[in-house]
């Protein structure tokens, strides 16, 4: 099967300032696929090329087959196939939730339900009230709601979840799982690494233009071999200890206190700890 994304030595520049230097991707069908790094890492620019947005300098792209900067290649049949949250819009300030969604069905050929992706973004109890008095969290499951109204095969998420509390997060992870499960292809910028760790079957680490590594979360920077760091205490002080062994490591404090050992702790590398690791080891 083709992969949904293909991108091969990409490159993009504003002046004199290399924003993409050469990057490479492969996505397949059905995967949620993360790109993390810090602001002006290239991740918005390398999205939005794939999106149509924006024109590429260099480099080969395919995305469901097609090179949106072709000219008449990204027509209305291959945009009724894609869904795109982006950062913020105000286009439809004016217009109540369910107007908003209805207008936006009307552009694609297999649309969902209105008051199916109204419960799903959870905005029943606002579906009458106009876009503008919306609150930033609900404001950003309206975006949700109008990049997912098509069905689409391919959807582009940029910072999805900005402004969500913990709860409508985790509702909002719900939801993507779901639309993986039917086969959606999801491409996801976030700065929340949990939530990346808690949805992408890959995830793509961005910096300075260019892509340090690719992998699942669990792999990502040699994570699943890092040591990991053992806590106690001992007569009121606390130690710890990096260790590959620690279980074995922790069987002998156990044996040395002669059973329980006080405040033991172990702890392996999070992903935000590789995540960061990464991206300071650039600023070197």
């Amino acid at each position: 099967m083709k992969p949904v994304i293909e991108v091969k030595s990409l490159r993009k520049s504003y002046g004199s300032l290399e924003v993409v230097k050469g990057i490479s991707l492969v996505i397949d069908s059905g995967e949620i696929f993360a790109i993390l790094g810090p602001n002006g890492a290239g991740k918005t620019t390398t999205v939005e090329i794939l999106e149509g947005f924006r024109a590429a300098d260099a480099g080969e792209i395919s995305v469901l087959n097609t090179d949106p900067a072709v000219k008449g290649s990204a027509g209305l049949a291959w945009r009724n196939r894609i869904g795109i949250v982006l950062q913020s819009t105000q286009d439809t300030a004016e217009l109540t939730v369910r107007e908003a969604i209805s207008h936006f069905a009307s552009y694609y050929s297999n649309p969902r339900e209105v008051d199916e992706v109204i419960a799903l973004v959870g905005l029943e109890e606002k579906a009458d009230n106009r876009a503008r008095t919306l609150s930033g969290g609900q404001r950003r499951r309206l975006d949700v709601a109008l990049g997912i109204i098509g069905r689409p095969e391919l959807l582009f998420l940029d910072e999805p979840t900005t402004g969500f509390d913990p709860e409508a997060r985790r509702a909002f992870w719900v939801l993507i799982k779901k639309l993986r499960s039917e086969g959606t292809t999801i491409l996801l910028t976030t700065h929340y690494l949990d939530e990346a760790e808690a949805l992408a079957d890959r995830v793509a680490v961005m910096n300075h233009g260019e892509i340090l590594e690719v992998s699942t979360p669990a792999l990502l920077g040699g994570r699943a071999n890092s040591k990991a760091t053992v806590t106690w205490r001992d007569a009121g002080v606390a130690k710890s200890e990096e260790t590959d062994s620690p279980t074995e490591f922790v069987q002998r404090l156990s044996a040395q206190f002669g059973g329980e050992v006080p405040e033991l702790g172990i702890h392996r590398p999070t992903l935000e700890d590789i995540y960061i690791s990464m991206i300071g080891a650039t600023h070197e």
